[in-house]
């Protein structure tokens, strides 16, 4: 059985992995944290695996926490750049056990969406524009999402390795309704009551488009990928850190 603690267990997702992990024959739940716990009560002892589902301004602080704990770590927590990924690997190396450590990161944990995000990579080179438009509920703390800027990174490494250069774009002002521009690629944001999860790549050439969307409409659609990443940082995950769902899918 894995021993599965979750931080943030409270929260919308967090109340959602401990369901999972409840209802999962090969995991039983350890300890369930919330604001205000003292997070070294996680230990390799009682813990193989915990999953981080919090907030972008607490996030990084758990993390270098179960690290210099020595427990392994599914994070499911958004808003993170390439400065807190360095100050991760660096805790990693400087951990109690920076040969066999593991932590994982996914920008999203639904499969629809890490497959729109290998499609969209995958078609990029062949596109001479493209834009994304990301679209959630209004409670969302960060945005764009870090699906989003994934997909625009992914896009973005693949039209420079396919020697493709800036997209069309005569706009001379934008006051912003562009959208953030993320390696070349425009990314929007959406905010509406009733959304919960949504991703739509646009691709276009001159008189035709692709358009790829991933739609979640439940929390509960990203369990299966949190419940796999679990299982993979209990097995045979590589050591260090690992972003991306996508590296435990046979793509």
């Amino acid at each position: 059985m894995i021993k599965v603690s979750v931080v943030g267990a409270k929260g919308r997702m967090g109340s959602h992995v401990v369901d999972a992990v409840n209802g999962a024959n090969d995991m039983e739940l350890a300890l369930t944290l919330d604001a205000g716990d003292d997070l070294t009560l996680i230990t390799p002892d009682n813990t193989d695996v915990v999953v981080e589902f919090t907030v972008p301004s607490v996030s990084l602080g758990n993390v270098l926490a179960l690290i210099a704990q020595g427990v392994d770590v599914v994070v499911g927590t958004t808003g993170w750049n390439d400065e807190k990924l360095a100050q991760v690997r660096q805790a990693i190396a400087e951990g109690p056990k920076p040969e066999t450590q593991k932590v994982f990161i996914a920008p999203n944990f639904a499969i629809s969406a890490v497959l729109a995000d290998y499609f969209a990579a995958k078609a990029a080179k062949y596109f001479e524009s493209a834009e994304v438009i990301e679209l959630h509920h209004p409670t969302k703390v960060d945005a764009p999402s870090g699906t989003a800027i994934h997909t625009a990174q992914a896009i973005g490494a693949a039209r420079k390795a396919a020697g493709l250069g800036d997209m069309p774009d005569a706009t001379e002002t934008d006051g912003g309704s562009r959208g953030q521009v993320i390696d070349g690629v425009h990314v929007h944001a959406v905010r509406l009551r009733g959304l919960n999860a949504h991703e739509e790549i646009l691709l276009g050439n001159a008189g035709e488009q692709l358009t790829i969307r991933a739609d979640s409409f439940d929390r509960g659609s990203f369990m299966p990928g949190v419940l796999l990443a679990t299982r993979k940082l209990a097995t045979d995950a590589p050591a260090g850190l690992t972003i991306g769902l996508d590296q435990f899918l046979d793509l």
